[in-house]
């Protein structure tokens, strides 16, 4: 039998670890951002949405973005005719306007893929939202359903910064949410429901809590 070393991971899980480094894999993280007229795809629509280059991550150095200046934001046009009055007055945009001036899902999905590909370079696409759940499922139906080469992301590469702040809290993910996020890791931006602002706030928050050593560590 294996034995298992003081960190729990075996001989063999270390040589996994050390192998991948010397491999030059690393993660490029990108802070998403959807707003929509309900609540699920398909029966309703992306209205807009926003990709924020959020660092990258070689397994033993996160790289911060200095500026976050390499963004992509797109408003699209309506895939049916539902909607849900109240979410088109969280988020401000004019479903009618977007049905003349709003970008074809098709194209949309077919830029962000490629956008995203150039940004990662020879690292591996990660969506990041806060919560996940909610972007991950607009954006990976749109990617498949609308984009030619599918989702950059492919089917599970996606990290959740409610989970992780619970896990660096030690506190119940119930109690991770966004209202009650410590002032230390919270971002200098506003939260307006508008796609690329909030992905860049979601992004400078994603930067705070990866660099954060939590409850365990030192805090800042």
């Amino acid at each position: 039998m294996e034995m298992k070393l003081k960190t729990g991971l075996s001989r063999k899980d270390l040589e996994r670890i050390e192998e991948s480094h010397r491999q030059g894999v690393f993660d490029a993280y990108f802070s998403a951002d959807v707003e929509t007229d309900g609540p699920i795809p398909g029966p309703f629509s992306i209205l807009s949405f926003a990709l924020v280059s959020a660092g990258f991550f070689d397994g033993k150095h996160f790289q911060r973005p200095k500026d976050y200046q390499d963004t992509f934001y797109r408003e699209l046009r309506p895939i049916s005719d539902s909607f849900e009055p109240a979410a088109l007055r969280v988020n401000g945009l004019d479903r009618d306007r977007l049905r003349v001036e709003g970008e074809s899902p098709e194209r949309a999905m077919a830029e962000a893929f490629q956008w995203v590909k150039r940004i990662a370079g020879n690292g591996r696409p990660v969506l990041v939202a806060y919560p996940l759940s909610f972007d991950w499922a607009w954006l990976y139906w749109y990617f498949t359903r609308f984009g030619p080469e599918g989702s950059p992301f492919g089917h599970s590469r996606c990290f959740d910064i409610k989970t992780a702040i619970a896990v660096k809290a030690r506190i119940p993910t119930s109690e991770a949410g966004r209202q009650r996020l410590f002032p230390f890791l919270r971002s200098h931006r506003e939260h307006t429901h508008h796609a690329l602002g909030d992905a860049l706030e979601q992004a400078e928050i994603f930067a705070n809590v990866f660099e954060w050593e939590g409850v365990s560590g030192c805090n800042p």
